[in-house]
């Protein structure tokens, strides 16, 4: 009897939590997003915020002040050795130092491959060795020491593999953010 209240008096609260969330809502999402769309649309801001879509390309922008009158005269021929610099690339010059990106990138991405395959076939090596060794009693009791010998070779092939793996690797990686500064596009670093 007791059980069949105790059901009874949880069922009850179940159905009562699940209408409060639905009274609560009284005004519809949809309704609520345009009042406050509104709302920030009556506020004016008081200072200009510099965002991506409203960042000045062909300018400076200056957040300490306007520039001095008259640049000294080095200081003019820097700056134009800057602007010749920085001229705009034709689409083929630009394609041709993303292909340049591109093939390093690959070529590393190879070198990588190559040098996985070859830790793996050293690792798989071992392994072979090791089970072939320890399966044999006769073959433990008689070259215990030259297994040792072998057994430090192969852990430090392992270990100097895996470290030439790891730090080509980390050279990818690097050359992916370098791709990345110089503009390459991401289709094109992957």
């Amino acid at each position: 009897m007791k059980h069949i209240a105790y059901v009874g008096l949880a069922g009850v609260i179940l159905v009562g939590s699940l209408a409060i969330p639905m009274r609560a809502q009284d005004q519809p999402l949809g309704d609520y997003a345009r009042k406050v769309r509104q709302e920030k649309a009556k506020e004016q801001p008081t200072s200009k915020k510099f965002d991506n879509d409203n960042l000045p390309s062909d300018d400076k922008l200056s957040i300490v002040g306007n520039a001095s009158a008259e640049p000294e005269d080095g200081a003019a021929d820097k700056a134009a050795e800057k602007t010749e610099e920085k001229a705009p690339a034709t689409a083929a010059d630009r394609q041709k130092g993303y292909d340049e990106w591109k093939q390093k990138l690959t070529d590393q991405k190879e070198q990588i491959d190559q040098m996985s395959r070859e830790l793996d076939v050293i690792q798989r090596e071992y392994r072979l060795r090791a089970a072939s060794f320890y399966g044999d009693a006769g073959e433990r009791l008689r070259n215990a020491a030259a297994w040792d010998k072998e057994d430090a070779q192969y852990k430090q092939q392992i270990a100097d593999k895996q470290k030439a793996l790891d730090d080509a690797k980390q050279h990818l990686d690097d050359l992916q953010e370098d791709a990345r500064k110089a503009g390459v596009p991401p289709a094109m670093r992957e």
